[in-house]
């Protein structure tokens, strides 16, 4: 990371050196080139091609300028040489979408090329070399002109090395991948440009025609083949990402997944995704922000209502690829250092259920490509989410007591064993199992009704669900009957809870609204439970020892002795 102090030398460094070093390349070195204006408009137009379609080599874009510098250099001059570089870096940056805070690499490189083309020339005519001389009818020159290039690039890489160390912090090897491609294919293209000088001082401008136009064809084919290779690239991890989500069994493992994986593939600083609710409403069901997840505090949106809104509405999907271009359309709650944006409805049997939103703080973060692949994704979310809902709620229902909605003997059976195997594996110290009984239940139902008596089942439930609250986990165990199961809690613990457990049953009465009575009226009806504790390892070294021995001690130390009170096991 490069500091702000350090950007601001590089400015001032560039301010300093290079418009005075141009004016005086300009007086020493002046151009040549007094009636050729024409023939010099069509090298930049070669330039400028070179310069805005790179040749892809291993994933790597490879700017090559330095063979049309050569051909430039040799026929026109160190002067315009300078000028057609400088303004072929300005395009390079502009192809590679250089964001504000990476200007400097504006004045770096510009100063860089700069220092390598004033060297290189200097060492040429310091050899005898010529401008616009003829190399194969004069040998002398074929091998200085040889030689421009060899100082050209030694002189380019040692720069670029002192660089990277300098500003960067980074040690770059000359066998480094990405380097040693860039060696070989500049010293492969060297002799193009020498070529190029050769043909042009024979046929004139038919040498770009014969040299230039196959060079950038073959950078335009290159180009086109990586975003293939790259497009079926992105095609293959959306495809293992749709099968990781499916294996995903929650909703929220299946979002987050998503999202994962998205800000792998993608430069992703923001992600929202928003669920649509009653045909009505886009809610937010999941933020992350710099892989953080934030609260889902943002109100809801309707059809037409920012990005989100007008994509729900035309079920199509959106690409911004900076601020200007969705500031004037925005409701949303994006960050203020938002730049790119996709948004993407999420279709399930051709019906929008959500959308997806993406954004970036770089202008220009994302391609149409990208887009393609977001929407892809969407379709395999939906799928993998609508799959996750289906599980969760057949397992909700396998789990849960349909009347009280607590977890019932299935759940609590299979926990209990999951617990024990944790105490063995040492994950677990201690376990506790609170079991209660409602007193003289079967009187309720006689005297008020079977609903009345669900009612207070129903209740008793709701008052356990927040009374433990996450001190323990609350079950059904069949009937009038309930156990609370209690990791990590020693059995004084668990009787000081059971006992206020025991008060709010018996100080608080139960509502009736469903009762026998015809009176229309609510009826306040008191009731009590007995309640048994049992405690692990001290009362049970497996989970049916311990439900028997809690259930023991609730109808021998407190049925027994009157009803409406606490019991603990004891040997």
């Amino acid at each position: 990371m490069v500091s702000s102090k350090s950007k601001k030398m590089i400015w001032l460094i560039w301010l300093i050196i290079f418009p005075a070093g141009l004016l005086l390349t300009y007086h020493f070195f002046p151009p040549q080139i007094a009636g050729q204006e024409v023939n010099l408009f069509a090298f930049f137009i070669l330039m400028f091609f070179v310069s805005a379609m790179p040749m892809v080599i291993n994933n790597t874009p490879i700017f090559l300028l330095q063979w049309v510098s050569m051909a430039v250099f040799l026929t026109f001059g160190l002067f315009v040489e300078m000028v057609m570089v400088q303004l072929g870096v300005i395009i390079l940056l502009l192809k590679l979408k250089v964001q504000k805070d990476q200007l400097f690499r504006l004045p770096l490189n510009s100063l860089m090329f700069f220092a390598v083309s004033l060297a290189s020339g200097i060492a040429y005519f310091a050899m005898g070399g010529k401008t616009g001389a003829d190399v194969i009818a004069n040998p002398e020159y074929f091998w200085i002109a040889t030689s421009y290039p060899v100082i050209h690039f030694t002189l380019n890489q040692l720069l670029l090395s002192i660089i990277q160390y300098t500003v960067y912090g980074r040690k770059s090897s000359f066998f480094e991948k990405d380097l040693v491609w860039e060696s070989v294919t500049s010293l492969i293209t060297f002799p193009i440009g020498l070529v190029l000088y050769i043909l042009y001082l024979e046929v004139g401008l038919l040498a770009l025609l014969f040299v230039g136009v196959p060079f950038v064809s073959l950078s335009i084919i290159l180009h086109l083949y990586y975003s293939s290779v790259k497009i079926n690239d992105y095609l293959q991890k959306a495809t293992e990402i749709g099968h990781q989500m499916a294996e995903r069994l929650q909703v929220n493992d299946v979002m987050e997944l998503f999202i994962f994986k998205l800000s792998e593939m993608l430069p992703v600083d923001h992600a929202f995704i928003l669920d649509v609710m009653d045909r009505e409403q886009l809610h937010l069901i999941y933020r992350v922000e710099k892989g953080r997840k934030k609260p889902l505090d943002l109100p809801p949106l309707r059809k037409n209502e920012g990005i989100s809104g007008l994509v729900w509405s035309t079920r199509k999907s959106a690409l911004f690829h900076s601020k200007k271009e969705w500031k004037s359309i925005t409701k949303e709650f994006l960050p203020d250092a938002a730049e790119s944006i996709i948004c993407v409805p999420i279709v399930r049997s051709n019906e929008v259920v959500g959308v997806l939103l993406l954004s970036s703080n770089k202008k220009q973060a994302f391609e149409k490509s990208q887009l393609m692949i977001v929407d892809i994704l969407c379709s395999h979310f939906a799928i993998a989410i609508e799959n996750a809902k289906h599980h969760e709620e057949t397992k909700a229902i396998s789990e849960r007591c349909a009347l009280t909605r607590l977890y019932n003997y299935r759940y609590i059976e299979n926990k209990l064993n999951d617990e024990f195997s944790r105490m063995q594996m040492g994950e677990r110290e201690l376990l506790s199992l609170i079991i209660l009984d409602i007193d003289h239940f079967k009187q309720v139902n006689d005297t008020y009704g079977h609903q009345s008596g669900n009612e207070i089942l129903c209740e008793l439930a709701d008052r356990l669900t927040h009374l433990m609250n996450k001190a323990g986990i609350a079950a059904r165990y069949g009937g009038e009957e309930f156990v609370v199961l209690m990791p990590d809690t020693s059995k004084g613990d668990a009787l000081d809870w059971a006992e206020l457990i025991r008060q709010n049953i018996a100080n608080r009465p139960f509502l009736l609204k469903q009762h026998i009575d015809e009176s229309g009226k609510n009826l306040a009806v008191h009731i009590t439970a007995s309640i048994g504790v049992a405690s692990a390892p001290e009362d049970a070294d497996d989970p049916l020892a311990l439900i028997r021995h809690a259930d023991r001690a609730l109808y021998v130390g407190a049925k027994r002795a009157g009803r409406n009170r606490v019991a603990e096991y004891v040997k």
